[in-house]
């Protein structure tokens, strides 16, 4: 399955104001593996940022003059993305936006959900952490993610930190696979390696007196956390 994590900065707030996408970051997914394969571009949106915005990604007018416009960069972005499940944090946001600039084209390039499919990690994280603050910071924190380098919001450092929520939020490991040649960007076509039939059995270690008494103290805390009966207790009766 490839995703790609997305976010954009932009000169304000809403399109329909006429602000326009300054800045696109992504990062690609493949298998819930981060391929290393990113997009990463600045755009000249031909109007004022404002001043908030500008506090906000501290990306100046005079920066992007000569940076391409949307036009110019439309068809490698739609390439990259084509076919992928977008991974957005407050989805509406950018999706409005990078529709909105789809509009402006005039080929009748359609909208986003045309080419891709959409997850909202906002949107997840507010099923998961109800009534908690969900920010990508706030995020961060929760799942002990280092965000040292965000001074400022920047597309695609946002992007590469919102990879790793995302993996953290739907279940941490990003890959099980223990071979170390095996494709960097996630491909299926890895043989399956098998131990040999005559491989000297397996030491067997048991746990120590203070390791199982470790563990006993564990379940009853998840136990006490849970106000119920835990699965393992089940599991050893």
């Amino acid at each position: 399955m490839r995703q790609i994590v997305l976010d954009t900065e932009t000169t304000g707030l809403d399109p329909s104001d006429g602000h326009r996408i300054i800045e696109i970051g992504c990062v690609e997914l493949v298998n819930r593996r981060i391929t290393g394969n990113t997009y990463h571009q600045y755009i000249q949106p031909d109007r004022e940022i404002d001043a908030g915005a500008m506090e906000v990604h501290g990306i100046s007018n005079e920066f992007l003059d000569d940076k391409p416009r949307f036009a110019d960069i439309a068809d490698e972005f739609i390439e990259f993305i084509r076919g992928a499940e977008l991974v957005i944090h407050n989805a509406p946001f950018d999706v409005g936006f990078i529709d909105h600039e789809f509009v402006l084209l005039e080929n009748g390039t359609g909208r986003v959900t045309d080419h891709c499919g959409v997850v909202d990690t906002l949107a997840m994280a507010r099923r998961q952490h109800p009534g908690q603050r969900n920010n990508l910071d706030a995020l961060c924190r929760r799942y002990e993610i280092d965000n040292s380098q965000r001074d400022l919001h920047g597309a695609l450092l946002d992007a590469e930190i919102l990879a790793d929520v995302y993996l953290a939020m739907t279940g941490g490991q990003a890959s099980l696979s223990l071979d170390s040649r095996s494709d960097p960007h996630g491909g299926q076509g890895q043989a399956i390696r098998r131990l040999p039939a005559d491989r000297q059995p397996l030491r067997i270690i048991d746990a120590s007196e203070d390791e199982q008494q470790a563990h006993l103290e564990r379940l009853d805390a998840i136990e006490k956390a849970c106000n119920g009966p835990c699965v393992w207790r089940r599991l050893e009766e």
